[in-house]
Formats: C-alpha cells, structure tokens, sequence
C-alpha cells in the first residue's frame, strides 16, 4: 500500500470511529512517521515497508483509542519549537500563541528587553517561545511538579542555542521564587481554567490524557487565577504587567479579579476564533 493509500484507508477508519479530524490525525502521523512533509504524501507512489505499515498500524490504533497525536509522537510543534512531551504536562495548543504573542507585544513596548516569568511551565512552551524569539529578555520558569520542570529543561536544549537562557525554579506560586521579588516586568500565566463539574464532558483527548493538576480550575475554573493574582504582587516591579490565558467567557472575570487585587487592567486580546483568550494586567506605580 503506498503512503496516499496508507493514509485515506486509515482516514476513513477513523472518521466512521468518530475520531475528529480524521484526515489531519491520519496524515500527519504517517508524514512524521515518513519524516516527509503532510502534503507531499499523495504524491509518495513506493509501497511502505512491512515495518512502516506496522508501525502506522500502532500509530492508528492509539488514535482510534482518542489518545492525541501529539502524545502518540511524544513531541508537539508550538511556534518555532518541537516539545517534547510527557504525561506530566499539557500539550501546547493554538490558544496559546494569543498569550505569546500578547507578551511579545508587551516585551516590545519594553524596547525588547525585560525580566519575564512563566509560572506553571509546563512543556516550557510559552518560557521558551518568548526566549526564543526575544533573545534580549531575562525569561525565568516555574512550575511546582519536578517532573515538569525536567520536561521544559530538556525542550530548552533541544531548541534554543544556549539552554540557560531560561532559569527554571521548582516553586508553588510565590513559595520557591523569593529572589525574583520585586524585580519581575512581565508574569506570563496559563493557569488551570476548567470548572470541575466540567471535567468530565471534555473531550477524551483531553480528559483522559491531559494532568488533571493543569486542567482542574476549581468549582468555578477561577481558583488559581485569584490566588495567582492576590499572592505573585510581591513579585513584580511597579508598572509590571501580566499576561494570563484564559477559557472562553472567563475574560471578564478574570480582568475583575485582578482589579480586586489592586491591578490596572490593560485590555483582553482574542485568539484565532475570536475568543478572548489573553488578559493584560498591569501593577499600579511609575
């Protein structure tokens, strides 16, 4: 079977299982399992291997159970980076890049050069993408799972130039960050935003392979966002901003919350679909 073959038979199987986006899932597995690019498939005539179908066989198979693509190549792309990934973090998603590119915005008004915090790392998806494309930054890292912060320190070799372009700190929030105190111009945030009760009705790619500890946002998906913003004050220097991303209607919320916690707020910026998926906040001072 040629790869274009490979690829619509493995296709349709997985649209009459109900998998979304079936033709991307099937296409792009079997292109990075090729090492060719998605669109040259239809074009590849040879016949694969009896190892290549075997493993495109496995590769359909864990879809088919609706375990993501991302997690059965154990890598994602995310702007100019390729993560590695692990079940300790969440896969980095195009909702993400409207928080980057809110903070690049940020940094640039800063004439590209600033000391900027992730808190809640993760992959190292928005640490490294700022790194990466603001060289001139200071970018600093947290996250309060170990086995997260090895996953982002091994994604820092793997795509920047100089992995100590990013300083990694194992902290809860402010616990662990003491001697960034004060001194911080940009906190940059993707808390867990989900209600509890809405666990259950995500979709399997995300309710079953997603940490629960990245997702679960309380009764009301609001809990970190009022602790992240009532307690990381002390970090920032006056006229300090913060870039948090958020779930979709939460924008308003969130904004209202950072004004009870003595914040300005700057504005709301929206993501690909039109949501509002980023808000800017900024501490009060000159």
């Amino acid at each position: 079977m040629t790869a274009h073959d490979a690829s619509r038979a493995a296709a349709s199987r997985l649209r009459e299982a109900g998998v979304p986006e079936p033709t991307a899932s099937a296409e792009v597995l079997l292109s990075e399992l090729l090492g060719a690019r998605r669109g040259d498939l239809r074009f590849r005539r040879e016949p694969l291997s009896r190892e290549q179908s075997k493993a495109y066989e496995a590769m359909i198979s864990r879809r088919l159970d609706r375990e993501p693509v991302q997690r059965i190549l154990g890598y994602a792309y995310f702007r100019n980076l390729r993560l590695s990934l692990g079940e300790e973090v969440l896969i980095p998603r195009a909702d993400t890049e409207s928080v980057v590119e809110a903070a690049l915005e940020r940094i640039d008004l800063r004439d590209g050069a600033c000391r900027v915090l992730d808190l809640g790392t993760g992959s190292g998806a928005i640490a490294l993408a700022i790194a990466d494309e603001r060289p001139a930054c200071e970018v600093h890292a947290s996250d309060v799972s170990e086995a997260a912060l090895r996953i982002a320190r091994r994604n820092a070799e793997l795509n920047l130039d100089r992995s100590e372009r990013v300083a990694f700190h194992r902290a809860d929030l402010v616990s662990g960050l003491e001697a960034l105190a004060g001194d911080v111009d940009l906190l940059v945030s993707n808390p867990p935003y989900v209600a509890s009760a809405a666990l259950a009705g995500l979709a399997p790619e995300v309710r079953d392979w997603d940490p629960p500890l990245a997702l679960d946002g309380g009764p009301d998906g609001l809990d970190l966002y009022r602790r992240l913003l009532a307690e990381t004050a002390c970090l920032l220097k006056p006229g300090a901003e913060v870039v948090l991303e958020v779930g979709d209607g939460q924008a308003k919320e969130v904004l209202c919350i950072g004004e009870s916690a003595g914040l300005r707020r700057v504005g709301a910026r929206p993501d690909l679909t039109g949501t509002l998926r980023a808000v800017i906040l900024e501490k009060k001072g000159s």
